[in-house]
């Protein structure tokens, strides 16, 4: 059963989301009460949560000559650290056209034990040719998630930092017998960074 507003807001007290915020935010505050800006939305939703883009990194792929990505050998030169810019709209991080880049959460996510936890692509983002990738997070998995774009369009296109980025799906099911914690699964604990391949 898909979990519901009412349920996001009890456990985000108990940290299934830090920081959390209790509403659809859709417009922040310019510094004067006088003033707002629009954000692609963030926050607490009907039947899930809009979870933010980090500013503290982005990075794009990027094709060494001679050289094949490996998932069981990953090369992080294959990976490009992008700047983070800021104009009157926002932070925001530029994904080129046809490439692939990885994020992060702002958020961190602790999911319960009978939980599981579906991350997906905003439609604001997908209008613009950014596909992002279906990811889930188990069962007692917590950290910040590493977040996969891809730029399917034929134009360079922008991603805001401290602004909805994906949305995460709280699936409940009965208690599994190994969650993501007592198997020890190699992502446990991902520090707001973007984490690379591993086997």
């Amino acid at each position: 059963m898909i979990k519901n507003d009412s349920w996001i807001l009890e456990k985000a007290g108990e940290g299934l989301i830090s920081p959390f915020e209790p509403r659809l935010v859709r417009h922040v505050d310019m510094g004067d009460l006088k003033r707002t800006r629009p954000v692609i939305s963030y926050g607490l939703s009907s039947y899930g949560y809009d979870i933010r883009l980090s500013p503290s990194e982005f990075r794009i792929f990027r094709h060494i000559p001679g050289t094949v990505t490996d998932p069981k050998h990953f090369n992080p030169e294959n990976l490009e650290p992008t700047a983070l810019k800021t104009d009157e709209n926002g932070s925001y991080f530029i994904l080129p056209a046809h490439s692939y880049g990885l994020g992060v959460a702002l958020e961190r996510i602790q999911v319960p034990d009978n939980i599981s936890v579906i991350c997906i692509g905003k439609s604001t983002y997908a209008r613009c040719g950014i596909i992002a990738n279906l990811t889930p997070a188990e069962a007692g998995w917590r950290g910040h998630l590493t977040l996969e774009f891809s730029n399917s369009s034929s134009a360079d296109c922008r991603i805001y930092a401290n602004e909805g980025v994906v949305q995460l799906l709280f699936l409940e099911g009965e208690q599994c017998q190994v969650s993501y914690e007592t198997r020890r699964g190699k992502y446990q604990d991902q520090p707001e960074q973007v984490t690379l391949a591993r086997v």
